[in-house]
């Protein structure tokens, strides 16, 4: 039996989805890109889970669209169609999904990243899209990259097709984090922490808002945001944050959740 081509584990409230094609730096097929949105769905749907980290076997995040299945025509609806599936849903979900990339993290493999709520790269990492260049777009970070680094640094990366430093990458908001290759874990469990005492409530309803903002009239988001802002109000959540602050002031962790 075939190895499966992205794994899944789930330990202490972080799910792990781990692209595993290493032998060709994690190139994205059609298997591929089913597994990964059902990895995806399996994650947003387990209440265990409080944070998704996103990476890739071997010495690459991931190089990008597997060539050999585009040259023999195995690569048609069917991948994007999961492909597309599996992106939306990490960013949809009501959980912070984090990106880890290294070495080649590149085409379809930025294109993924991209669909991640933050990016943590190791210093080794080569950023880069290429898509225009083999006659495609782009089409996983079409919608996406702008919102991220602004229109004329998104026509750059996908019109010219370079690639992109980690020092440039990070000072235009491409990544958010880059660290030598050996501290990423480390650096890793301090974000992972962080969102432990985030409200889970508050940060779905958070991404939910920040995505529409970009194509909806902030005056016509008021009602939706007080009903957001209501759900946080009664959620336990902010219960334990009252009961933390009434008795030490302190900062509450919400995972495990308590009661």
């Amino acid at each position: 039996m075939s190895e499966p081509a992205v794994l899944y584990d789930v330990k202490g409230g972080v799910a792990t989805l781990t692209l595993n094609r290493p032998e060709v730096l994690n190139a994205l097929n059609t298997p591929l890109s089913a597994e990964l949105a059902d990895a995806a769905e399996a994650a947003a749907k387990d209440p265990e889970v409080w944070v998704v980290v996103v990476r890739g076997m071997g010495r690459a995040f991931s190089s990008g669209m597997d060539r050999k299945a585009i040259s023999a025509g195995d690569i048609g609806d069917a991948f994007y169609r999961h492909w597309i599936r599996g992106l939306n849903c990490l960013e949809d979900m009501d959980k912070l999904v984090v990106g880890v990339l290294h070495g080649y993290s590149i085409g379809g493999g930025l294109q993924l990243a991209v669909a991640c709520d933050l990016r943590l790269a190791a210093d080794d990492v080569v950023l880069g899209l290429g898509a225009t260049s083999h006659g495609l777009i782009p089409d996983g970070s079409i919608m996406r990259l702008a919102r991220i680094i602004g229109l004329g640094r998104a026509k750059e990366l996908t019109l010219l097709n370079d690639n992109i430093a980690p020092a440039a990458a990070l000072a235009m908001g491409l990544v958010n984090w880059v660290v030598p290759a050996a501290e990423v874990d480390a650096k890793l469990g301090e974000i992972v922490e962080k969102a432990f005492h985030a409200s889970r409530t508050a940060t779905g309803h958070a991404k939910r808002l920040l995505h529409a903002s970009f194509h909806t009239d902030p005056r016509d988001m008021i009602e939706e945001i007080v009903r957001a802002q209501q759900d946080c109000m009664t959620s336990w959540e902010i219960e334990a944050a009252n009961r933390a602050w009434d008795a030490s002031k302190a900062d509450v962790r919400f995972y495990p959740p308590r009661g």
